[in-house]
């Protein structure tokens, strides 16, 4: 006797992802931002981007990419203190940091950036699982416009660009693979997995664990298949919220400031004799 399929909250497919959107320019000040939702998840990404690098850096002629995360006090079902209180950030924050800036690291030459660095701020205004994925997936976005503002001001000497970059979750429920698992399937998940993976095909990093049970090779290939087909999704997002930024960059070749038209003669500003 077969066991009936499992009923996802929403009615989901277990291949189906959550409904996900990217807006950017959400922040009048940051040099790049991005809102992504996903579900009821919402994550906030401001990029800087500054002439300055770390200590460790200085006079490489290479640039740097870091990331720092945060959830706010209500983001979750009940109130959670701020963690600037405790003077230093939690290990599950630190951790999460310190993912995001890998990953987005495999998206840019560090050296095509110049002594510059670009930090990615990801607050969480809602969580429903997968923030960590969210942030990822989001961050690449608003990297991207950080960068491309600056290659069209002529900040930028080139594109610095290699990769693009999208992060999603997986796991095992119930004995049955799951696509993008929101909270409550998070919370019962016999296995959970976060999937960092490029558009060229390429895996950046894999997040695995049996929460209370074990896994098979077999059902490792699986989930990562599994991410393939969701990660393939989120890249198809980033497009539409790039489609901008990424044709201005294509038009000048990717190779710095934007042509400017040439000037006018008199006679077309004068017009016509009267």
């Amino acid at each position: 006797m077969t066991s009936p399929p499992l009923q996802r909250p929403h009615g989901r497919a277990y291949d189906e992802p959550r409904p996900t959107t990217i807006e950017i320019d959400v922040l009048k000040h940051a040099e790049g931002s991005a809102l992504i939702s996903v579900g009821d998840t919402r994550v906030l990404i401001a990029a800087t981007l500054e002439n300055q690098v770390p200590p460790f850096l200085r006079d490489s002629g290479q640039g740097w990419l870091t990331a720092e995360y945060a959830m706010l006090p209500r983001a979750t079902h009940t109130r959670s203190p701020r963690e600037g209180r405790s003077g230093r950030p939690a290990g599950r924050t630190a951790e999460i940091q310190r993912l995001i800036g890998r990953s987005l690291r495999a998206a840019v030459d560090l050296k095509a950036l110049g002594e510059r660095t670009l930090t990615l701020d990801c607050d969480v205004l809602q969580a429903d699982g997968g923030t960590r994925t969210a942030a990822i997936t989001g961050a690449y976005v608003a990297a991207v416009v950080a960068l491309g503002r600056a290659l069209l001001t002529g900040d930028l000497p080139r594109w610095p660009l290699v990769e693009q970059v999208a992060a999603v979750s997986v796991g095992l429920l119930g004995g049955q693979a799951l696509l993008d698992l929101e909270y409550v399937e998070d919370q019962q998940a016999a296995v959970d997995m976060n999937v960092v993976g490029t558009r060229s095909g390429n895996l950046v990093e894999v997040q695995g664990t049996g929460e209370n049970t074990t896994f098979s090779r077999q059902q490792l290939d699986g989930l990562l298949d599994l991410a393939t087909m969701g990660l393939e999704r989120l890249f198809a997002v980033q497009d539409v919220a790039l489609a901008a930024t990424l044709a201005a960059v294509g038009a000048v070749g990717g190779k710095g400031k934007r042509p400017q038209a040439p000037p006018k003669s008199e006679k077309d500003l004068w017009g016509p004799p009267g």
